[in-house]
């Protein structure tokens, strides 16, 4: 198990190490290494997802690891609750950034191994906290930094913790 600790309150999550080991284990070297200490939700749009693990509290852009390769066309569908990761528009180039999906969001999951339909590799879910999950999707957001839809308020992710449970 995996607690993002908020300033909204816990998100507990769990990896799907079965379907998409690579995606996962990169999530929890992350997580382990504290990476995601003190970064923000920055991205949040409602009624779709909220993105984070990019960026600090004042918009500052974490430096990324290496890219990763997408594993969407092994990977569960982008459903209410999932985690999956942000990338551009490159399908190869997921690295640390990820969302959570608040509704179902069929038309980001794979339909074909092209730069169109590679899709967003679906790594987790949440097990606990969906109610955080809601309220962080309904913050008002603004302009920032040259982004749209961040929260005009931080949603920080304070704390990550792996309980000893999690194996890659």
């Amino acid at each position: 198990m995996i607690t993002l600790e908020t300033n909204f309150g816990a998100i507990k999550i769990e990896l799907d190490f079965e379907n998409t080991p690579n995606t996962a284990k990169n999530f929890l070297t992350h997580a382990k290494n504290g990476f995601y200490n003190d970064t923000i939700f920055h991205r949040v749009i409602s009624g779709f997802m909220i993105q984070g693990g990019g960026f600090d509290g004042n918009m500052g852009h974490k430096p990324a690891g290496k890219n990763i390769q997408n594993e969407a066309n092994q990977s569960q569908p982008n459903k209410r609750g999932t985690l999956a990761m942000a990338r551009t528009s490159d399908p190869h180039s997921a690295s640390t950034q990820f969302f959570i999906n608040v509704e179902d969001n069929s038309f980001l999951n794979f339909t074909a191994e092209s730069t169109s339909g590679w899709g967003y590799c679906v790594f987790g879910k949440v097990v606990e906290g969906m109610d955080i999950v809601d309220q962080i999707q309904k913050v008002p957001t603004t302009s920032k930094a040259g982004h749209q839809d961040v929260p005009a308020s931080p949603v920080i992710i304070e704390n990550v913790i792996v309980t000893d449970d999690v194996e890659a």
